[in-house]
C-alpha cells in the first residue's frame, strides 16, 4: 500500500515546469526506505502509481546511473551506493550540524536522553543529526535517516507550528487526504501541540507517534537555509508527558536559544524559567529497543 506522504505527492499534481520523468524516478528512489530495502517492479508500480512498464524503465535507468541494483538471483530493486554522494552533498552543505552538535551531547548527557535535529522531506521530517547520552542503557534503531511523520512526531509538530499560515494550512490539508480516514485519529492531538507551541514554544507527541515513545520538539530558524526542528525523547516509561513538560522542554528550549544564537538563527519563543533536574518516577532504564524521537 502506498504510504501517506506517497499518496500527497501524486495528488498535488505536476507544475508547469517539473519535468515528469525526473519527477517519477525520484518519486521510486522515495520508496526505498525503512522497512523497504528490495522491492520488486509491481511493488514500486503499486507504491507510486507510476504504470509498471514505466517502472521498469525507470528501474534500469537509475540502476545504470547507480543509484539502484538488482537484487542477485532476483527481479527485486535496492539501493545503491551512488545515493550515498548525494546525502553527503546535502549534509555537508548543512553547517548547523557542526554548531548544534556540542549543544546536543551537552542536553543529551544532562538529561540522559537522546537529541536529534530535524528537517522536513514532503510529509515526514527526516532527521539529520543525533546525539545520544554515553551512560544510557537504552539503545535506539533511530538515527541519522530516519524518518518520522509530520502530523504524529513532536519534531513535525513542531516544525508545522513555526511556519505561515498559508504554508502550514497547505500541508495539513496534504496530510488530511494523505491519511484519510485516519486523519481524524491524529487532528486533535495535532491542535492540541500546535496550541502549546504558539504559548510555551514546544510541542510534545506522547504516545501519539510512536505508542512507547514520548518526546517534545522546538523550530529552529537558521539565518540561511531551511526551517529545522530540535527534538528529545525517549522510552514513556522513562519520560512521562509531565516530565518532560516541567523538566525537559526548558532546556531544550534554551539549547535551541544556544544553536540560534551561534548561528544567527532564531526560535520562536525565549525558555521558561527552568525547573530544578529531577528524574522522574521509575526513571531506571532497561534494555529496550525503541527509543527514539
Amino acid at each position: 500500500m502506498p504510504t501517506g506522504s506517497e499518496k500527497a505527492r501524486r495528488s498535488d499534481g505536476q507544475r508547469p515546469d517539473q519535468v515528469s520523468a525526473l519527477v517519477r524516478g525520484i518519486e521510486v528512489l522515495r520508496c526505498f526506505q525503512a522497512g523497504a530495502r528490495a522491492l520488486s517492479n509491481g511493488e514500486i508500480a503499486r507504491r507510486t502509481g507510476i504504470p509498471k512498464p514505466t517502472v521498469t524503465r525507470l528501474a534500469a535507468t537509475l540502476v545504470s546511473l547507480g543509484y539502484l541494483k538488482q537484487m542477485p538471483d532476483t527481479d527485486k530493486y535496492a539501493m545503491s551506493a551512488g545515493v550515498l554522494s548525494l546525502a553527503q552533498a546535502f549534509l555537508s552543505g548543512l553547517d548547523v550540524r557542526a554548531s548544534a552538535r556540542p549543544h546536543m551531547l551537552e542536553l543529551a548527557e544532562s538529561v540522559d536522553a537522546a537529541v536529534y535535529l530535524a528537517a522536513r522531506d514532503g510529509l515526514n521530517m527526516v532527521l539529520i543529526e543525533a546525539c545520544r547520552s554515553q551512560s544510557t542503557m537504552i539503545h535506539s534503531r533511530v538515527g541519522v535517516g530516519s524518518q518520522l511523520d509530520l502530523v504524529t512526531a513532536a519534531a513535525g509538530r513542531a516544525y508545522l507550528s513555526a511556519l505561515g499560515t498559508a504554508e502550514r494550512d497547505t500541508l495539513i490539508a496534504q496530510m488530511r487526504k494523505a491519511h484519510g480516514a485516519r486523519w481524524s485519529r491524529y487532528s486533535a492531538g495535532l491542535e492540541r501541540a500546535l496550541r502549546d507551541a504558539a504559548a510555551r514554544g514546544y510541542a510534545m507527541s506522547a504516545g501519539e507517534w510512536h505508542p512507547d515513545i514520548n518526546t517534545v520538539a522546538v523550530a529552529l530558524h537558521p539565518a540561511e537555509g531551511e526551517l529545522l526542528a530540535l527534538t528529545c525523547g525517549g522510552p514513556a516509561f522513562a519520560f512521562p508527558a509531565n516530565y518532560l513538560r516541567k523538566s525537559i522542554a526548558p532546556r531544550l528550549l534554551e539549547t535551541a536559544i544556544a544553536i540560534a544564537r551561534e548561528i544567527g538563527g532564531g526560535v520562536p519563543v525565549e525558555a521558561p524559567a527552568r525547573t530544578p533536574m529531577r528524574r522522574a518516577a521509575g526513571r531506571t532504564p532497561t534494555a529496550r529497543d525503541n527509543a527514539g524521537p
